[in-house]
């Protein structure tokens, strides 16, 4: 396991935090309506979060294996630029995000739950881990969260990452002022 100094140093250069989406911005559940229809449950500290990494020009991304349209609205609503659905294999949409931002794999955090995230989590600066993740992906993650995906483990990363890069006082601040 990381220390918390190893950890701060890695998340202080990051510059794209990719998330998966059930079991990681979702509680991993999938809620279908007698007539087909799907849902999910998004938590609003983790959209918060995500909204105040885009200010501080910490790009969110969303690579996904499922495709849904209400993952897509509730993505646009919090900015989220950058989302990749129906993505089996999750490298290749990795590599896109990876050559159109320019970055290097060390400015890159992703949030994953279960083995279809780990090719990705192998390649990049600071792999996370849900609380409720896979045993096999919380061993190769630097971080795993207190909180369990879909009830505010995101938001524990963006804090994180906004404490890391000296930016948490000031998005904070604006609330208690």
């Amino acid at each position: 396991m990381f220390t918390q100094k190893e950890i701060y140093i890695k998340a202080k250069q990051i510059k794209l935090i990719i998330f998966d989406v059930d079991g990681v911005l979702t509680d991993g559940g999938i809620y279908i309506s007698d007539d087909g229809s799907e849902f999910k449950r998004f938590n609003s500290l983790d959209g918060h979060g995500i909204k105040m990494l885009t200010e501080f020009n910490i790009e969110p991304a969303i690579i996904s294996a499922r495709s849904s349209k209400s993952v897509e609205h509730r993505m646009l609503k919090l900015g989220v630029k950058h989302i990749y659905q129906d993505q089996n294999n999750k490298l290749v949409a990795y590599n896109k995000l990876l050559k159109n931002l320019s970055l290097k794999p060390e400015q890159i955090a992703y949030m994953g739950d279960d083995v279809i995230d780990l090719p990705v989590m192998s390649k990049i600066g600071l792999p996370v881990a849900v609380s409720n993740a896979h045993e096999l992906v919380k061993e190769r993650a630097c971080i795993v969260t207190s909180n369990a995906g879909g009830n505010g483990a995101v938001r524990e990363v963006c804090d994180l990452l906004l404490k890391s890069q000296n930016l948490y006082d000031k998005a904070i601040n604006r609330y208690l002022d």
